[in-house]
């Protein structure tokens, strides 16, 4: 592919590096900027981006995206219901489940001994401490119903069964391979409602 002038290369690659942008759309987005944004939209865009990073952290009850210590859906949400997702846009997907009343446990992954990630590198121990700690009456897992997510659910279910919590997953409304953040409302609706016990 053709070679770019040095600043221009810099900003198609920086694009590139977002999940999902290839290196075509990397090279329209670099060129919308630079011809069709002013210096003070660029700024603005420039500044949303830092301002997210410096201030968005983990809530330090569930993990999830927040600017706060304890994120609104731990603040408002039934404590002794928590449903388990992979990531925190997990969170955005089951919040349009309008059914849905408690309050979530984000794992910041899956299990995936292939790539080296194990128990420790998710936040499985902290889920374990939450449900020690509080009166927890449900635990549901809503990770994605690929093998990782599947292995990450049992796994899990055969920790928490132990402390005498009720385990559920959500039911197979959600097709297999699936990431939550790509399923509808109606589908995800269905596949709370419809969960089983592990």
């Amino acid at each position: 592919m053709k070679n770019f002038i040095v600043p221009v290369e810099k900003l198609i690659s920086a694009f590139n590096k977002l999940p999902g942008v290839g290196r075509k759309t990397a090279i329209r987005y670099a060129y919308f900027c630079i011809n069709n944004m002013t210096e003070e939209e660029i700024k603005a865009f420039a500044d949303a981006l830092l301002t997210a990073k410096r201030e968005v952290r983990y809530c330090s009850v569930c993990g999830n995206f927040t600017d706060k210590d304890v994120c609104s859906i731990c603040e408002r949400g039934d404590r002794s219901l928590i449903c388990v997702v992979a990531e925190p846009k997990d969170v955005l997907a089951m919040e349009k489940v309008t059914d849905y009343l408690g309050t979530y446990h984000v794992l910041h992954g899956l299990l995936n001994p292939l790539e080296g990630k194990t128990a420790n590198d998710i936040r499985i121990r902290e889920l374990l401490d939450r449900v020690r700690d509080c009166a927890v009456r449900e635990v549901i897992i809503a990770t994605s119903s690929t093998v990782e997510g599947e292995a990450t659910a049992i796994y899990i279910a055969n920790l928490l069964k132990p402390l005498g919590v009720k385990v559920t997953r959500i039911a197979q409304g959600v097709s297999m391979g699936t990431d939550i953040e790509y399923v509808d409302e109606a589908t995800l609706a269905r596949a709370i409602a419809d969960r089983k016990e592990l």
